[in-house]
């Protein structure tokens, strides 16, 4: 096992773009780090230039201490995991799995050993002597990593593994891969677009825009205390909500209705003609349906319903709103950043599934003011950030992770 240290790393290509810019990263002994962001942001560049896949155009990068630029693929001691498993047809499943063994001249002996321990460890034992053909998408992944635990490697990489895997499939992957990093305890550095897969698998988050890094955080210091408005947008699933508003006086002015800062975030905001306020769509619910010792804790509203989703155990509503030119043209370039398309400008709300408001009708509304977000729309600042409090999620979520693997080694080993 080993730290990966990268301190300003650029990837610029023959026509001068560059695909990673100035990148700067610590990645610890043991750690899962998950690199994420939309498409063409740069994050499998960055894990091709760790792997040794891309060279580096500027800047260094440090392997358990020892400077790897010149070094070649197969001298940095590392497995990766393909997105399209890259697995020889011909082989058994046993004879993938021994494949680097076979390259290293391993004995036979200690080939077979290190087979069946991994085979053991990913429930591929039944399954050793069947052609990845003949295997479902869900083993031929685990047939790839397989092969990475078997040449006990520095760090695994993973590049995007789940993404061929249906939503099933992929749900079981993700609890796999986070119990096998637990258990074997190696550095980690994972590669995906699925922001579901950076909150659930990571000790750590690297969302990256253009290039660039925008955040370095535990998922919940993401989700709690977003950087800017790109991280903000790209993570929670509905998105966050931005509403425009202007705040004067300690108050802001929002398409539904006005919201009375706290003196700590007024103070921070100040006056300004137009900022964005992020309200996540949990934050939300059916007034009706709110505990009476909550309602002073937030606002009420009364709007249109413009459609619903019922999903069974939740429900989803959309409500338009009138936005002014400026407000929305931000909004729609924030979209685009985010591999979206802003069609229209209006709210999505979680409301409760017994809730009965229809779409077409209006309705009352209830959203807790007390973990709302301000955003200055030009430089996308977080305005209300509380910078101590989210570090303390990342520390606490450090502390639970190394618990964790300490409990899933003993466990292995007992």
């Amino acid at each position: 096992m080993a730290a990966i240290e990268m301190s300003h790393i650029v990837k610029r290509y023959g026509d001068g773009f560059p695909a990673v810019n100035d990148v700067s990263l610590d990645i610890a002994d043991g750690e899962f780090m998950i690199l994420v962001g939309p498409s063409g942001c740069g994050k499998s560049t960055l894990l091709r230039m760790i792997v040794g896949l891309e060279d580096i155009t500027s800047g260094d990068m440090v392997i358990g201490g020892t400077r790897v630029n010149d070094k070649a693929p197969r001298d940095r001691n590392l497995s990766m995991v393909f997105q399209n498993y890259a697995l020889y047809p011909h082989l058994s499943v046993y004879e993938n799995i021994a494949f680097p063994l076979r390259l290293a001249k391993v004995p036979d002996e200690e080939v077979r050993r290190k087979v069946e321990e991994s085979a053991n460890i990913l429930e591929l034992h039944e399954h050793l002597q069947r052609k990845p053909a003949n295997l479902s998408g869900g083993q031929r992944q685990r047939v790839a990593m397989g092969r990475a635990i078997v040449r006990q490697a520095d760090a695994f990489l993973f590049d995007e593994p789940l993404s061929n895997l249906d939503a099933k499939l992929r749900g079981q992957m993700r609890a796999e891969i986070a119990r096998l990093q637990r258990r074997l305890g190696i550095t980690t550095v994972y590669v995906t677009h699925d922001q579901t897969e950076a909150m659930t698998l990571g000790d750590r988050v690297c969302v990256l825009k253009k290039g660039i890094i925008q955040q370095v955080a535990s998922p919940r210091e993401l989700y709690e205390q977003p950087a800017n408005l790109f991280v903000a947008g790209f993570i929670g699933s509905p998105p966050m909500n931005f509403l425009p508003a202007s705040a004067s006086g300690g108050k802001l002015d929002t398409p539904f209705g006005s919201i009375q800062l706290d003196e700590t975030r007024a103070s921070k905001v100040g006056d300004r003609d137009l900022v964005l306020v992020g309200v996540r769509p949990e934050m939300f619910e059916d007034a009706s349906l709110v505990d009476e010792a909550l309602l002073d804790k937030g606002a009420r509203f009364t709007a249109q319903v413009d459609v619903t989703e019922w999903l069974g155990d939740s429900q989803y509503a959309y409500i338009p709103y009138e936005s002014s030119p400026e407000a929305a043209a931000k909004l729609k370039e924030l979209a685009q950043e985010l591999d979206g398309d802003q069609l229209r400008t209006q709210a999505i709300v979680s409301i409760d599934s017994t809730s009965r408001i229809r779409e077409g009708n209006e309705a009352e509304f209830w959203f807790d003011t007390r973990k709302i977000h301000v955003f200055d729309p030009q430089s996308g600042e977080n305005l209300t950030r509380d910078v101590e409090a989210g570090a303390e999620l990342t520390r606490q979520a450090s502390e639970d992770r190394k618990a964790q693997v300490e409990r899933a080694r003993a466990k292995a080993s007992a």
